[in-house]
């Protein structure tokens, strides 16, 4: 098997999202939550590490970005936040506002999180891991639940099957209990190629995986979390 490669900074745009959006995102419960040990794997810029740590026994963020210096990470997240921005002003018609309203209000989401995403990792840096799937630097059965946010099917154009079943194995490695996947659509707007045979390959190792739907919609159609049951 090949391994996929890339380059965090030049392919990926790092930006985070807030306590409120994994809620939705997830479907996530006061009982997911509280007194587990959880992972938010692809965290980069998000807050949902410092909030749910006033909840969880323990939580960890792993992404290729951690590691630098706060005020190097700064002004790099500045950057991406308006080019995010500028984006979904172009493209506004390509998405569903129920939960933002509008642009702007979005753009306010994604600096929340940067803030707080800033203030924890200043104050907190072990709960921020510098890695990368599929080789995460994490112990097997280290966390109960494992989140993966907007990486994994996203980028159908650079990251390919084989490296969606390998990322997705060692997060059910890493995961004790279950593994939670969103969203399924690439950024063609459509539900990715890569979900059914991913799963079914995962169901061949033994593994239970299931389709839940969440209560948060940007992408239209995109509704589902992929949930892995590890064996």
């Amino acid at each position: 098997m090949g391994e996929t490669t890339f380059d965090v900074e030049a392919d990926f745009l790092t930006i985070g999202r807030t306590f409120a959006e994994y809620r939705r995102m997830f479907d996530l419960r006061a009982e997911d939550i509280a007194g587990r040990a959880l992972l938010d794997c692809g965290g980069g810029a998000g807050a949902f590490t410092a909030t749910a740590a006033e909840l969880a026994e323990r939580v960890v963020a792993t992404d290729p970005l951690y590691g630098s210096p706060p005020d190097a990470l700064e002004p790099r997240l500045d950057t991406a936040i308006e080019y995010n921005l500028d984006q979904l002003r172009e493209k506004r018609d390509l998405f569903v506002w129920d939960f933002y309203g509008d642009v702007e209000a979005r753009g306010r989401y994604l600096r929340a999180a940067a803030e707080r995403f800033l203030a924890d990792y200043a104050t907190r840096p072990e709960r921020y891991v510098a890695g990368a799937l599929p080789d995460l630097p994490l112990a097997d059965d280290s966390v109960d639940l494992a989140l993966a946010a907007n990486l994994l099917f996203v980028y159908d154009d650079r990251l390919d099957r084989e490296f969606h079943e390998a990322a997705l194995r060692d997060l059910a490695r890493v995961a004790r209990e279950e593994v939670r996947v969103f969203p399924l659509h690439s950024l063609d707007r459509t539900r990715s190629a890569f979900v059914e045979p991913v799963a079914d390959a995962l169901r061949a190792d033994g593994h239970a995986v299931e389709f839940g739907a969440v209560p948060y919609e940007f992408q239209p159609g995109a509704t589902e979390m992929l949930v892995i049951e590890p064996a």
